[in-house]
């Protein structure tokens, strides 16, 4: 048996492929563009390419994600955050908390000694805790992204950053700048900033250890780094599977 795990986000679409033995036999993970249906077409198939498969040997596919309504041939959806509880537990069996950064969204979920969801809160409306506000940054920093969380650690001064919009933190950066604050200083607020609205989004429910973050802004160090300084916890992330994919792995999991 094969099931495809498809996290359909608003930057990345995902896809895991898992067979009866829980194996991970192929992934894939491509920009979502405009239309969503081709999209999703061109994920799986790049990820039945990595496994060697075709369509045809698809027994189940589980739709996840902003825009599960994007695969319509689905045979079953998941909510975003069952499929988080299901992919982090599975990663990394002694967690107990997981937090899930993406590109529009953050949120945080608790699961049991058996990976079923105990409790869960989500992000408002603002994306000042997610990737989008990351990307934003970065340009206005003129910085590669994959310099920018290594920036941070390099800050030697620590510079408060108040804004947690993202429209007034674009004009706070613009000002830091003016005022040649040290790119690495303003790197390290930046990451700050979005570690104390994700943090505060985890303390509406009952932080347990193990702390697991996934979602694509786990990939970051600066923002990593943050977040074990406002938690005082250490703080995870999947160290043999992208942290990105969890979400669709959960899916295809929850398919078999």
């Amino acid at each position: 048996m094969i099931v495809a795990g498809i996290d359909v986000g608003s930057k990345f679409t995902k896809v895991v492929l898992v067979n009866e033995n829980r194996e991970i036999i192929g992934t894939s993970n491509i920009r979502t563009g405009i239309d969503h249906q081709k999209t999703v077409e061109e994920a799986l198939n790049e990820a039945f390419k990595s496994a060697g498969i075709s369509k045809d040997d698809v027994d189940k596919f589980v739709a996840t994600g902003f825009g599960k309504i994007s695969v319509p041939f689905a045979d079953s959806e998941l909510t975003q955050v069952v499929a988080a509880g299901k992919g982090a537990y599975f990663v990394w069996p002694t967690v107990r908390t997981v937090i899930e950064v993406g590109a529009e969204e953050s949120r945080a979920v608790r699961v049991d000694e058996s990976g079923n969801i105990k409790d869960f809160a989500l992000a408002d409306k603002c994306a000042a805790g997610t990737g989008s506000f990351v990307d934003a940054m970065v340009r206005y920093l003129e910085v590669p992204l994959d310099e920018f969380g290594r920036m941070a650690l390099e800050a030697k001064e620590e510079v408060p950053m108040n804004a947690q919009c993202v429209i007034f933190a674009e004009s706070e950066v613009v000002s830091l700048l003016h005022s040649n604050v040290p790119k690495p200083e303003i790197s390290r607020a930046i990451h700050g900033a979005i570690a104390d609205r994700v943090a505060s989004i985890a303390r509406r429910i009952a932080i347990e250890d193990d702390i697991l973050v996934i979602g694509g802004l786990a990939n970051d160090i600066g923002f990593i780094d943050a977040l074990k300084r406002e938690l005082g916890a250490e703080v995870y992330v999947p160290d043999k599977f992208a942290p990105e994919l969890v979400p669709a792995l959960g899916a295809a999991l929850s398919g078999l």
